[in-house]
Order: C-alpha cells, then sequence, then structure tokens
C-alpha cells in the first residue's frame, strides 16, 4: 500500500479552509484529466458518494469515494473528513485534516493510504511521490496558493 501526506499553511481561517478542500467537485478541476460527479444529492457529510473518473477514453477509469467520518472544524477542535476508496482499480483512504492556527489562519493535511490493482508494491514509492505531487498542487489550487 502507498502512503503518503501533504501538508499546506494558509491565511485563511480554517472554516474556510475546509469548506474549499471539501467541495469535492472542485477537486475535478484541479487534478489533471479527471472530473468528478456527486452521487449523493444535498449537504455533504457523512454518506456523501461521489466519483472522480480519471483518464483518457478507454484508458479512464472510476475511482468512488465515500465520506465515513465528517467533522468540520469548531471551537478549537481541528476538521477531519475520512474518504473511503472503494473502487475497482483504486482502494483506500484518504483523511482530510484542517487546523486552525494562532492568528486567524489554518494547516491542513491530507493523508492517503492508496493501493491500485495490477500495481506492484514494488512501485509503491512511484506512487507516493506522484500523489505527494498531484495532491499538492490540487491542494495549492484549492486553498488559492
Amino acid at each position: 500500500m502507498s502512503l503518503f501526506r501533504v501538508e499546506r499553511s494558509s491565511d485563511l481561517s480554517a472554516e474556510e479552509a475546509w469548506r474549499r478542500l471539501t467541495d469535492f467537485r472542485a477537486h475535478g478541476r484541479l487534478v489533471p484529466l479527471t472530473r468528478t460527479r456527486l452521487l449523493s444529492p444535498g449537504a455533504t457529510g457523512v454518506g456523501t458518494r461521489f466519483v472522480a473518473r480519471t483518464g483518457v477514453g478507454r484508458l479512464a477509469f472510476d475511482d468512488p469515494m465515500e465520506v465515513v467520518r465528517w467533522e468540520p472544524p469548531a471551537a478549537g477542535r481541528p476538521g477531519t473528513c475520512l474518504l473511503e476508496k472503494r473502487g475497482r482499480v483504486v482502494l483506500g483512504r484518504a483523511e482530510i485534516r484542517v487546523y486552525g492556527t494562532a492568528g486567524g489562519g489554518s494547516r491542513a493535511v491530507w493523508a492517503e493510504e492508496l493501493r491500485v490493482r495490477g500495481v506492484p508494491a514494488v512501485l509503491d514509492p512511484v506512487l507516493a511521490l506522484a500523489g505527494r505531487r498531484l495532491f499538492g498542487r490540487a491542494m495549492d489550487g484549492l486553498l488559492g496558493m
């Protein structure tokens, strides 16, 4: 299983950073060759399901996810969103944490455990490097950096 972690600090409040990082539709606009489609109507929270479709033509695959933990930041407590990846190709989990910082800013952490079917474990470091770069750029875009 490939493990990676990306961390960013921002002048945005914890609440605004949380709102931006959990706008799952926006993720598709920032990840190359990816479109995101919400499957759950209504407000985002536990049970929200969505699919990130990545690739071109026949070389595309779906990455279905479900929110299994949803705790927005509040009263000095960090926000935590846990996503389960439940696809045929991509399995694992992603965790988004948003902390308030002194002065009203925030610190965000994206941590992911990822397994891609058909990719041997020897390539886990390559997947982790690609994940750090890809999600680092996505976090930069979502946070307006």
